[in-house]
């Protein structure tokens, strides 16, 4: 089965510990730190869309951009009451992104970098991100590190719910820097009240910060920065989730 086909049902409830308004907050923070150009944002790899509703709510134009059909399905579903236009939801992957227009910030949250295990294709990403910002905008995510993916070899996880059971385990392999989950899922059906039971495998890529910053320079972006787990200072040397905050020369002409 692919990523996230089955789990798209029961990830809101598996991930239920996720703080989605201290995320919204400290994104908010590096907003406001830099200054958008304007209030048009990009949630890329935006999965069950609960961080862009969050953002919707505080004002922002959301764009939601994710590969998986089933978590997007779920996210248009939630149909908040916002104080603006609904956030637009749309199907593709990161390093074939192609939006209508300019977007003043991406953000793409939750280790999402490290679900692109193929450089290339995060170079890609990159580029994609940078044609489409706007002058002066800022592009904001997070990665789980080395440090973080090879401590998870070989330890087996249990994450339970009144209707959801995830059985995981993790193997990280040196030579390729890629760790592999194996998933386990029971879900309850909601109208049989039958278990259902899904199989998934998902893999993550271990990347240097410096990898990453070479990225980012070879797209065009400026004035990068590394911060701590949703803090606002330098990560430390044995930091499990890193932000890095990248901006596009506000003096450059954005041509699509």
């Amino acid at each position: 089965m692919n990523s996230y086909g089955f789990l798209a049902g029961c990830y809101d409830q598996l991930t239920g510990d996720v703080d989605y308004r201290a995320w919204a907050d400290y994104i908010q923070a590096h907003f406001n730190r830099v200054g958008l150009p304007g209030s048009t944002v990009l949630d890329l790899a935006c999965g069950t869309g609960s961080l862009t509703w969050e953002l919707a709510s505080r004002g922002y134009e959301m764009i939601g951009v994710d590969l998986s059909p089933d978590m997007l399905a779920e996210a248009s579903a939630k149909d908040l009451p916002l104080p603006g236009p609904a956030p637009i939801f749309l199907c593709q992957p990161m390093e074939r992104l192609d939006l209508y227009g300019t977007i003043d910030a991406c953000v793409c949250c939750l280790d999402s970098v490290n679900y692109v295990t193929d450089p290339k294709k995060l170079r890609q990403a990159f580029a994609r991100v940078y044609l489409f910002m706007a002058p002066g905008g800022l592009f904001l995510f997070d990665v789980n590190t080395p440090c973080k993916l090879e401590g998870q070899d070989g330890q087996v996880y249990l994450d339970e719910t009144e209707d959801t059971y995830c059985v995981w385990r993790a193997e990280f392999n040196r030579r390729s820097r890629i760790c592999t989950y194996y998933m386990d899922i029971f879900r309850a059906d909601e109208e049989s009240g039958l278990w259902e039971r899904g199989l998934e495998v998902h893999r993550e890529r271990a990347y240097t910060p410096e990898e990453l910053t070479e990225f980012l320079r070879e797209a065009g972006f400026q004035d990068i920065r590394q911060y701590g787990c949703l803090k606002m200072r330098r990560p430390g040397e044995r930091e499990q989730r890193i932000f890095f905050a990248a901006r596009k020369d506000p003096h450059m002409t954005t041509q699509i």
